[in-house]
């Protein structure tokens, strides 16, 4: 597993120089920051390796609790330092946001009403965009904000994973043979349904977004495990690996945590582009309804990822 550590940094490494050619961005500003996204692309990696988290999860929940702390104002501190813009309120506004993330747990106990309060602190912190102002860039086409961005998901999704220790949700970036089987069918499954209802509502109409075949696959592949590791991810995360299987324990029916979780992920795509985006949500709830079935197929949100992650690469290829 630790060979995966210099590959990851080697891949960042080179994709740091062509994206600081693309747009613009002296090569020594951006090496400087380097390290910073280096450092936040270990702290996710660890996140999504069971073995790795494991390892983190033998310390108790305080020990856990604090480890989230550091790693979340480290990057910061690698970042500012290197840009020489470091800031004392920054990092302890950053600091007191990652002990409420991660010692809630560690405080309160393990309680519905505890969870939800929780899920309602972590999504107002993010909806609020209060963190990313924290990393200002000398550079606009820099945006060290995206270093919050992951943090705060990184912290709160640990925060649940390994200080609360939630159990079957299957989180992790790669899934099994049967995952991959069981996400790959419930998307061909879910593609003539969405057509169809894409079509009567008037919601797109097919074209190849990109020219040519070849970019097009190219395309295809980056946007789809781009997709799978951190949208779906997120998103299986929070309304079926947590939603669905809390309605479906508090109504004693799996049925309604796949429809109740639908809805509700339906629901908060009212406001993608404008509001209120009603096809945008009924398509969405629908595929909702996709994503939970493979969920609860496999008990493992790695399942869904894979029909979500699917899902949204052949809207943005030939819809979008």
């Amino acid at each position: 597993m630790l060979f995966a550590f210099p590959l990851l940094w080697a891949a960042g490494a080179v994709a740091a120089y062509f994206y600081a050619h693309d747009r613009g961005i002296p090569w020594t500003t951006a090496l400087a920051v380097l390290p910073a996204f280096l450092l936040e692309a270990s702290l996710y990696f660890t996140m999504g390796v069971e073995r790795l988290r494991l390892r983190l999860e033998k310390l108790p929940p305080a020990g856990v609790a604090a480890a989230l702390v550091i790693a979340a104002v480290a990057p910061y501190g690698l970042a500012s330092l290197a840009l020489r813009n470091f800031s004392w309120h920054s990092a302890g506004v950053i600091a007191a946001l990652a002990v409420v993330a991660a010692f809630w747990y560690v405080v309160f106990p393990h309680q519905t009403a505890v969870d939800i309060l929780f899920l309602i602190f972590m999504a107002a912190v993010w909806l609020a965009h209060a963190i990313p102002p924290l990393y200002p860039s000398p550079i606009a086409a820099l945006p060290l904000g995206i270093l919050g961005q992951l943090m705060w998901f990184r912290t709160g999704l640990l925060a649940i994973l390994s200080v609360r220790r939630m159990k079957n949700i299957g989180f992790g970036f790669w899934p099994a043979a049967r995952e991959w089987k069981i996400g790959a069918l419930y998307f061909a499954g879910l593609a003539p349904v969405a057509a169809a209802l894409g079509w009567i509502i008037h919601f797109a109409r097919p074209h190849l977004h990109y020219i040519g075949w070849g970019r097009t696959t190219l395309i295809g592949l980056a946007t789809f495990f781009g997709i799978l590791w951190v949208v779906a991810l997120g998103e299986e995360f929070f309304f079926r690996g947590l939603l669905q299987q809390w309605i479906a324990g508090w109504l004693h029916s799996d049925w309604a945590g796949v429809l109740m979780a639908s809805i509700l992920f339906g629901s908060v795509h009212l406001w993608y582009r404008t509001f209120p985006n009603w096809r945008f949500a009924a398509l969405a709830g629908l595929a909702g309804v996709f994503y939970g079935l493979a969920y609860r197929q496999a008990r493992s949100i790695r399942a869904s990822m894979v029909t979500h992650a699917l899902t949204v690469t052949a809207w943005r290829l030939f819809f979008s």
